[in-house]
């Protein structure tokens, strides 16, 4: 095992007199990247630290085993040679409004680029977003090109059936000002709850006013991008999007108690169909496992509703989420459009989801919604009929029982899909 430099004077975030004095300040929607200031957040130098937490969100954990391990090193600074995006992107008006965008940093992947002066100076900065470039093989989409409802063309799926994709990791920056104001709550009242609920995880927050950027130790999100990614920002281009949240039971292991990864496919077909027909498609992958209530909540629900007097049932669907987890729904669709407006997108003609929640969140940040998607009635598994059928009960769009439905008729429910 590789020893690591010890230290035992252990460095308390709690007062301003002792740290954070040389770091960039941070001007939340700057439009110049330099004004803005890079975000510095993991642990080398404190004294160069000008946010609160740590890049890499729940990953941290695991850094901090392998240094004390001694398997990594801890004053390891990355050489961000070639790391570069694959696409040009942005900046977009929307990179300079300080409430558009608060839950990403829209800078986080030109960090080589616009501060490269800074790196290797002392100051220990990170991207927190990167974008490259893939193939995607999805047994589905072998079906759907077999069956006729895709072609091989060359550009967005190869001669072997490969889908081209741009993709783009994003890390979450939130910028706490923009997050209170967009719950409609006092920042000092967010800090508490916060550092009350992660117990005290982060001083920062309740010591730090002065720190208005926290990297909260959550999952991240992935977007892929079919077709052009710099058509995504032009509304005259036709755009299908999905914006989907994890759920790794359905999505990677093919669990058929629910409708997410037929949806979830589902979305990805039209997103290329849409590209092949000189569109753009967009999936956006968001970590925020059972409705952001976790996979052990999520399971415990199961276990309940097959349990349950009379057994798996739509008219309990959504109260035994809320027995056990005292809330039917923790994701709060308020930050994701976030991702959308980083992508400078200002309309979305394709919009696959019945979530009202979702499409709630997307028109009321600005961007317009032309048609929405719901999923076709022969994706649906067997097992999954009392989601969908407690989903529809419940509000649900669905493209038979909600034509024509204005923004206005949606009711302040807290629905996902």
């Amino acid at each position: 095992m590789n020893m690591i430099k010890r230290n035992t004077h252990v460095i308390l975030t709690s007062h301003v007199d002792q740290i954070f004095k040389a770091a960039p300040p941070i001007r939340w929607g700057a439009r110049d990247p330099r004004e803005r200031g890079p975000v510095i957040a993991t642990f080398n130098n404190m004294e160069n630290r000008n946010a609160i937490g740590s890049h890499s969100g729940g990953y941290t954990v695991y850094r901090a085993l392998s240094i004390a391990s001694g398997n990594y090193p801890q004053d390891h600074i990355p050489d961000l040679t070639n790391t570069l995006p694959t696409d040009e992107l942005g900046p977009h008006q929307s990179w300079f409004d300080p409430e558009k965008i608060i839950s990403i940093d829209p800078w986080g992947a030109h960090i080589a680029h616009e501060y490269r002066d800074l790196l290797g100076s002392g100051y220990n900065i990170q991207p927190t977003i990167a974008i490259t470039k893939a193939h995607l093989r999805i047994p589905e989409i072998d079906d759907a090109i077999d069956a006729g409802r895709l072609e091989i063309d060359g550009k967005v799926i190869t001669s072997t059936k490969d889908v081209v994709v741009t993709k783009a990791a994003l890390e979450p920056v939130w910028y706490l000002p923009g997050l209170a104001k967009r719950f409609g709550i006092e920042e000092g009242i967010l800090r508490k709850i916060l550092f009350q609920e992660t117990g005290g995880m982060f001083p920062e927050l309740v010591t730090r006013p002065d720190l208005k950027v926290l990297l909260p130790p959550i999952g991240s999100t992935t977007a892929y991008i079919f077709g052009s990614l710099s058509n995504l920002s032009k509304p005259e281009v036709e755009l299908t999007c999905r914006v989907h949240d994890e759920c790794n039971g359905s999505d990677v292991f093919g669990s058929d108690i629910c409708t997410c990864r037929p949806y979830l496919i589902h979305g990805i077909e039209e997103a290329v169909r849409c590209a092949q027909r000189g569109g753009s498609g967009l999936i956006v992958y968001y970590r925020k496992e059972g409705r952001a209530l976790g996979e052990v909540t999520k399971f415990l629900v199961y276990n309940a509703r097959k349990r349950q007097e009379g057994g798996d049932s739509a008219a309990t669907y959504f109260h035994r989420t809320e027995c056990v987890a005292g809330v039917q729904d923790a994701r709060f669709q308020e930050l994701m459009p976030d991702v959308l407006h980083w992508f400078g997108i200002r309309k979305i003609h394709n919009l696959i989801s019945m979530s009202d929640m979702k499409y709630r969140a997307i028109v009321n940040s600005g961007i317009e919604v032309g048609h929405r998607v719901s999923i076709p009635d022969d994706l649906v598994p067997d097992d999954a009929r009392v989601e969908i059928e407690a989903k529809k009960a419940a509000g649900y769009f669905t493209a038979e029982g909600n034509a024509g439905r204005d923004l206005a008729e949606v009711k302040g429910r807290n629905l996902d899909g």
